[in-house]
């Protein structure tokens, strides 16, 4: 008997790679819901939907409404709808902190209603950067590390916010109605098909566009890239390992990277022969980051498989094909 399993913001860069990971093991019936599709139904989207028989239901989630589509029972719920990015954080602060409330609220009132059997809720590393910097927590970082907002007023930290009121609400409301949740954090996940309001897209336009020298901004900053097969591997292995309720895992590979690193080894991949120069850190990104995954290991058995550098090389593939295709970059996309 098959596994009934709904996705949440399933046309999003992890939720689809879930997806195509969940088909592959062929016991799942697959609901992806998005309000997002139009912006995602890429040809590699629309041969999954196709081959797999996967349902789609397209609609608004940050809207009560939407959620009368969805059906009354699920083994299986991954909460995976956010509007993410930096660049989106830091230009709409204001409806990052409106979608992502009402997608959590209206995803809790639907989960109390219903019958579910176990919740994934898909938080973030960007929780707890404030308790590096502001009082020099120790890293890698284990799950228990306080949250810290350090600037309320810094539009960066508008996504964090409704991140950790994700967290308590998915916890509380999972203790009061009985269903099983489970938390995990991601850092900094990374692989083809991520949008492009991300440091790796930026770096290969950037390298595409012949920039030279070709400036690095924030080259001391440290950050833990996961590549996006580890990731969803992880997420699964939190939803089907036992014993999990109300646990809080890092995802990530353990491995802590500079920028200055990252940039020159994408340099390396796109054949970049010229010069380089430091330029300003780019505004509210915090200065190290790396998480304990101990506890993944220990409790579900997790530890990532792809280097940084095979991902990397993978993801600048991806994108160096689709451009190559004749796809262009959208034209809200800035770049610093």
């Amino acid at each position: 008997m098959s596994t009934k399993v709904l996705i949440l913001g399933g046309a999003g860069f992890i939720g689809f790679h879930l997806a195509k990971q969940l088909v592959e093991k062929k016991s799942y019936e697959i609901t992806l819901a998005d309000s997002f599709m139009k912006k995602n139904k890429d040809e590699e989207f629309l041969k999954l939907i196709k081959e797999q028989n996967i349902r789609l239901i397209e609609d608004d989630f940050s809207t009560q409404q939407a959620y009368h589509q969805l059906d009354s029972t699920y083994d299986q719920v991954y909460m995976m709808a956010a509007l993410v990015g930096v660049d989106n954080a830091n230009q709409y602060p204001h409806e990052v902190i409106r979608n992502n409330t009402a997608l959590t609220l209206y995803t809790l009132e639907w989960l109390k209603n219903n019958k579910i059997g176990k919740v994934i809720f898909a938080s973030t590393s960007e929780n707890y950067a404030g308790t590096i910097d502001a009082f020099g927590y120790k890293i890698p970082t284990p799950e228990e590390v306080p949250l810290t907002i350090e600037n309320i007023y810094h539009p960066r930290f508008s996504y964090a916010v409704t991140k950790i009121l994700g967290e308590a609400g998915f916890i509380h409301y999972a203790s009061k109605y009985n269903f099983e949740t489970t938390i995990i954090r991601y850092h900094n996940v990374f692989g083809p098909r991520m949008g492009f309001n991300h440091v790796i897209p930026h770096l290969v336009i950037r390298f595409r566009n012949n920039e030279n020298p070709f400036k690095i901004y924030g080259h001391n900053q440290t950050r833990d890239f996961c590549y996006v097969s580890d990731a969803v591997e992880g997420t699964i292995l939190a939803m089907e390992k036992p014993g999990t309720n109300k646990e809080i895992y890092h995802l990530g590979t353990g491995v802590e990277i500079t920028i200055e690193e990252l940039t020159r080894k994408t340099g390396e991949y796109m054949n970049f022969k010229g010069e380089y120069i430091y330029a300003p850190t780019y505004p509210g990104s915090v200065s190290r980051r790396c998480p304990d995954t101990s506890k993944s290991y220990r409790h579900l058995g997790f530890q990532a498989k792809v280097s940084w550098e095979k991902g990397l090389y993978e993801t600048i593939c991806w994108y160096n094909n689709y451009f190559d295709s004749g796809h262009t970059v959208p034209h809200e996309i800035k770049f610093l």
